[in-house]
């Protein structure tokens, strides 16, 4: 009877610097998950509570249509502003990069119901039914928040569904309730979430 040869390994060990190179990507990976988690600003969001119901109280003295939408658009780019800076800052102090990895990822789910909210406000102001834009930019800032909160804290996507349960109630709710459900969005919302935050997650 011939001897039995020994069994043939099925594939080759994994060589050291393979493993070392799939180390150091997951631990790219991992680090790259920080910025989200970290860069989320709970007192810029204070902020834009705070800016959104000073808008309430002057957009409520316009006379026109037209002139309520003007004072929420100004409020609109203040709002950007203020999260672009106030990310910024925190991003910094965290000396954490706030546009690659996750943090990208981040923004760049935001950013389509963003621009999809001002193509649908022309729209309907074209229309001549401002009535709706109230829910819509409650309801498509909520998708927004959800979809970037996926890459961050808990509690992102939680303020995002918020939103949009404000949004539909809007769309639902006779033309009067816009602005104070506006202002319950954007003001009471941003402020509430926003001390959530900055209290559990850094400012």
């Amino acid at each position: 009877m011939e001897p039995s040869t020994p069994a043939q390994p099925t594939s080759e060990p994994v060589a050291l610097g393979d493993r070392a190179m799939a180390d150091l990507r997951f631990i790219r990976r991992t680090m790259e998950r920080g910025p989200a988690f970290t860069a989320v600003p709970g007192w810029g969001g204070v902020a834009i509570g705070v800016t959104a119901l000073v808008a309430t109280v002057v957009a409520a003295s316009r006379s026109s249509a037209e002139a309520w939408l003007v004072t929420w658009l100004v409020e609109a780019g203040l709002a950007a502003g203020i999260a672009v800076w106030a990310m910024r800052q925190k991003a910094r102090r965290a000396e954490l990069p706030l546009l690659s990895g996750t943090g990208r990822k981040f923004l760049f789910s935001f950013l389509p119901t963003t621009l999809a909210g001002a193509l649908i406000t022309f729209a309907l102001l074209r229309a001549g039914d401002v009535s709706l834009i109230p829910g819509t930019w409650l309801m498509l800032h909520g998708v927004g928040v959800v979809a970037a909160g996926t890459f961050s804290v808990r509690v992102v996507p939680v303020m995002g569904f918020c939103f949009m349960a404000m949004g539909g109630v809007a769309l639902l709710a006779a033309p009067g309730w816009g602005s104070p459900l506006l202002a319950g969005g954007f003001g009471g919302l941003h402020v509430a979430f926003g001390l959530h935050i900055a209290m559990k997650h850094g400012g």
